[in-house]
Protein backbone atom coordinates (compact mmCIF):
# COMPACT_ATOMS: atom_id res chain seq x y z
CA UNK A 1 0.00 0.00 0.00
CA UNK A 2 1.37 3.64 -1.04
CA UNK A 3 1.82 6.70 0.98
CA UNK A 4 0.76 9.59 -0.54
CA UNK A 5 4.95 10.61 -1.00
CA UNK A 6 5.11 7.60 -3.04
CA UNK A 7 7.16 5.25 -0.66
CA UNK A 8 5.72 1.78 0.74
CA UNK A 9 4.51 1.15 4.43
CA UNK A 10 7.19 -1.72 4.22
CA UNK A 11 10.35 0.80 4.14
CA UNK A 12 8.95 2.91 7.09
CA UNK A 13 9.92 -0.14 9.61
CA UNK A 14 11.78 0.65 12.46
CA UNK A 15 15.11 -0.62 13.35
CA UNK A 16 16.10 -2.28 16.70
CA UNK A 17 17.91 -0.04 19.01
CA UNK A 18 20.52 -1.46 21.01
CA UNK A 19 18.71 -2.81 23.96
CA UNK A 20 16.10 -5.51 21.77
CA UNK A 21 20.02 -6.51 19.87
CA UNK A 22 21.65 -7.26 23.60
CA UNK A 23 18.60 -9.07 24.54
CA UNK A 24 18.52 -11.04 21.45
CA UNK A 25 22.80 -11.60 21.35
CA UNK A 26 22.21 -12.63 25.01
CA UNK A 27 19.41 -14.78 24.45
CA UNK A 28 21.09 -16.70 21.48
CA UNK A 29 24.69 -17.03 23.65
CA UNK A 30 22.83 -18.64 26.64
CA UNK A 31 21.26 -21.26 24.61
CA UNK A 32 24.10 -22.31 22.75
CA UNK A 33 26.68 -22.35 26.28
CA UNK A 34 23.72 -24.54 27.52
CA UNK A 35 23.55 -26.91 24.91
CA UNK A 36 25.48 -29.93 25.28
CA UNK A 37 27.78 -31.69 22.54
CA UNK A 38 25.84 -35.42 22.98
CA UNK A 39 26.27 -37.10 20.10
CA UNK A 40 24.11 -40.42 19.01
CA UNK A 41 26.38 -42.31 16.53
CA UNK A 42 26.14 -45.56 15.42
CA UNK A 43 23.98 -46.90 18.57
CA UNK A 44 26.22 -45.40 20.88
CA UNK A 45 25.56 -42.22 23.01
CA UNK A 46 29.00 -40.31 23.03
CA UNK A 47 29.58 -37.48 26.02
CA UNK A 48 28.60 -34.16 25.72
CA UNK A 49 30.87 -31.30 28.13
CA UNK A 50 28.80 -32.59 30.91
CA UNK A 51 30.04 -35.98 30.67
CA UNK A 52 31.03 -35.91 34.62
CA UNK A 53 27.60 -34.41 35.69
CA UNK A 54 25.84 -37.16 33.58
CA UNK A 55 23.34 -40.02 35.31
CA UNK A 56 24.81 -43.61 34.29
CA UNK A 57 22.47 -45.69 31.97
CA UNK A 58 22.47 -49.67 32.12
CA UNK A 59 20.50 -51.42 29.46
CA UNK A 60 20.47 -55.29 30.51
CA UNK A 61 21.65 -57.37 27.53
CA UNK A 62 18.29 -58.99 26.09
CA UNK A 63 17.70 -62.53 24.76
CA UNK A 64 20.15 -63.24 21.56
CA UNK A 65 16.78 -64.15 19.73
CA UNK A 66 14.86 -60.88 19.25
CA UNK A 67 11.94 -63.09 18.59
CA UNK A 68 11.82 -64.83 21.58
CA UNK A 69 8.41 -65.00 22.23
CA UNK A 70 7.10 -65.81 18.57
CA UNK A 71 9.80 -68.93 18.56
CA UNK A 72 8.02 -70.23 21.39
CA UNK A 73 4.76 -70.10 20.13
CA UNK A 74 5.78 -71.95 17.07
CA UNK A 75 7.61 -74.33 19.21
CA UNK A 76 4.29 -74.68 21.38
CA UNK A 77 2.10 -75.03 18.38
CA UNK A 78 4.38 -78.02 16.44
CA UNK A 79 4.24 -79.89 20.14
CA UNK A 80 0.96 -79.32 20.51
CA UNK A 81 0.08 -80.09 16.60
CA UNK A 82 2.30 -83.44 16.89
CA UNK A 83 0.40 -84.82 20.00
CA UNK A 84 -3.05 -84.52 18.04
CA UNK A 85 -1.69 -86.88 15.54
Amino acid sequence: MLKDNGNSEMLNCKKPNLGTCLVVATGILSVVANTGCQVHVAGQTLPSAFYLKDDVQYFPAGPENKLANETAALKAAREEAKARR
